[in-house]
């Protein structure tokens, strides 16, 4: 159904089922299905030590100055060498500016980029939490640890595209000092923080604000944040992957973005996303999501009469990701899923849901409505891609 299929694409936000996806980016998870990954998830307390209630401090002159000068040799400076594909014109006459006067080939050459960012240890052992895009796609990553004239060369533990979150490891000579994870929830908005970074790489930089805000969304490029602390604290480039700490020196989020549309509005993942994600990093090396790979309208019942739907209940397939499972049980764009397992599925959240309860190599039934052809497709769930997954725009 080429028309139809096109139709909804062109009309439709993508709500990409196992993939976590909104609008065609991403969903950061406050709940992940503890046997997503067949076992027993792990649990945080077994890599980071974490507050079990907020420390109480006097509070004074010397408050903060006291929690950088305690936490600091915790914090890191990371270096990341990102090799990059480039096209260069093979022509003696190229120029830069105006371009080739005589043709010539475009010849790929790789060029070095270097990213600084920042993290800091978690665990004694040399583990170190910090920004998924810090170090994405890096062919080498240094780490420049305090009392230490030479950098360490890291190695990664495991990553997380959707929340954007990473663990490296050095080898570390003798025990790190590391931080305690604080809890966010608690963290009430208003409570006094500290950032602590590289931006721009001005190392050590120490900037203060408070929590302004809880729960914010944000997109930046592929990736959609949907449960961000937003702080005053100043955040730069540099600052991404450091730490955001309460008054008592916890860790209360991982410093990640800055709005550049405005001055002292600056995002931090809170630890609240650590806890669920930094266990399956340390036990798995990626967050086990199950997978169906499909892209769905979240009204169908508005688009019913608009494009000659078959049904107002269920939730209409806008796009099929090629090789994931949905493609494999045959499953195409303008065909409408009204059922999981036989109950009945009227929003694309509903579908959400259902799928993020299912574990990984499962499989579900789906009910199928064709332009009133009703059947069924048994999907086998895979593993949700660790990277960037969107809906392609619609061919005119």
């Amino acid at each position: 159904m080429p028309t139809i299929s096109r139709t909804i694409a062109a009309a439709v936000v993508g709500f990409a089922v196992g993939a976590g996806a909104v609008g065609g980016g991403f969903y950061t998870y406050d709940h992940l299905n503890p046997s997503a990954a067949g076992q027993t998830a792990p649990n945080i307390h077994q890599y980071a030590t974490v507050a079990s209630a907020p420390a109480t401090l006097p509070l004074g002159p010397d408050t903060i100055s006291n929690v950088v000068q305690r936490v600091s040799p915790a914090v890191v400076k990371i270096v990341a060498t990102v090799p990059q594909q480039v096209n260069i014109n093979s022509s003696p006459f190229f120029n830069p500016f105006f371009g080739s006067l005589f043709g010539g080939n475009l010849l790929p050459q790789t060029q070095i980029q270097t990213d600084i960012g920042t993290g800091f240890f978690f665990n004694p052992a040399g583990y170190i939490l910090t920004n998924d895009h810090v170090i994405q796609g890096a062919s080498k990553i240094q780490v420049y640890v305090k009392g230490y004239s030479q950098p360490f060369t890291a190695t990664v533990v495991g990553t997380d595209y959707q929340t954007d979150l990473a663990v490296i490891k050095i080898n570390a000579p003798k025990p790190m000092p590391s931080l305690v994870l604080g809890n966010s929830n608690t963290t009430p908005v208003g409570a006094w923080v500290i950032a602590i970074g590289n931006p721009y790489d001005l190392n050590d930089t120490v900037t203060v604000g408070v929590i302004s805000a809880k729960g914010r969304p944000l997109t930046i490029g592929s990736r959609n944040y949907t449960n961000l602390l937003q702080t005053s604290a100043a955040i730069n480039p540099g600052n991404s992957g450091g730490p955001l700490l309460n008054l008592a020196g916890q860790v209360v989020g991982i410093n990640t973005a800055v709005s550049t549309q405005g001055q002292g509005i600056g995002f931090a993942i809170p630890t609240s996303t650590v806890d669920q994600i930094l266990p399956q990093l340390m036990k798995y090396g990626h967050v086990s999501r199950p997978w169906l790979g499909v892209f769905i309208t979240t009204d169908n019942a508005s688009m019913k009469s608009q494009y000659n739907l078959p049904t107002a209940s269920g939730v209409v397939i806008a796009y099929v990701e090629p090789n994931s499972p949905a493609a494999q049980a045959g499953l195409s764009a303008g065909e409408v899923i009204t059922a999981v397992n036989g109950q009945t599925v009227s929003s694309a959240n509903q579908l959400q849901t259902m799928v993020e309860r299912q574990s990984v190599g499962s499989q579900i039934t789906l009910t199928v409505n064709d332009q009133g052809h009703i059947f069924t497709k048994t999907v086998t769930l895979a593993q949700e891609p660790n990277g960037p997954i969107t809906m392609p725009s619609p061919s005119p």
